[in-house]
C-alpha cells in the first residue's frame, strides 16, 4: 500500500488514500480559527490496520501547524486526543470539559 493523507478543502475533509483510492476520511467544519471534527470513517474492509489513527494524527498535526483550535465532536478524534495528550493543547481549555477531556 502506498498510503498518504491530504486535506481536501473543497469537500471539507481529510482523506487517507492508497494511490487515488480513498480508504477513509475525517470530515470537518472550518470557521475562522477553529476546526470542528465531525466524523471519521475507514473502509470497513480495512479497519484494524491503524489507518484511522494515521489519518487523525496527520489532521491534528495539520491543525496545529495552521494554529487552529480543535473541537473534537467526532468520538474517534476525541478518543485519539485523550490517548495522545500532546494534542490536548489544541482544544481550548474552556471547551475541554464539554468534550470529556481533562483540563
Amino acid at each position: 500500500m502506498n498510503v498518504e493523507v491530504r486535506d481536501n478543502p473543497a469537500e471539507s475533509r481529510y482523506e487517507i488514500l492508497d494511490d487515488e483510492r480513498r480508504l477513509g476520511l475525517a470530515q470537518y467544519r472550518l470557521r475562522d480559527d477553529k476546526i470542528s471534527f465531525i466524523h471519521t470513517e475507514i473502509d470497513p474492509a480495512l479497519q484494524g490496520r491503524g489507518l484511522a489513527a494515521r489519518l487523525v494524527e496527520w489532521a491534528l498535526q495539520d491543525a496545529q501547524a495552521r494554529r487552529l483550535d480543535v473541537l473534537p465532536f467526532c468520538p474517534y478524534v476525541r478518543g485519539y486526543i485523550d490517548e495522545h495528550r500532546a494534542f490536548l493543547v489544541l482544544v481550548p481549555e474552556d471547551r475541554r470539559g464539554a468534550f470529556g477531556l481533562p483540563d
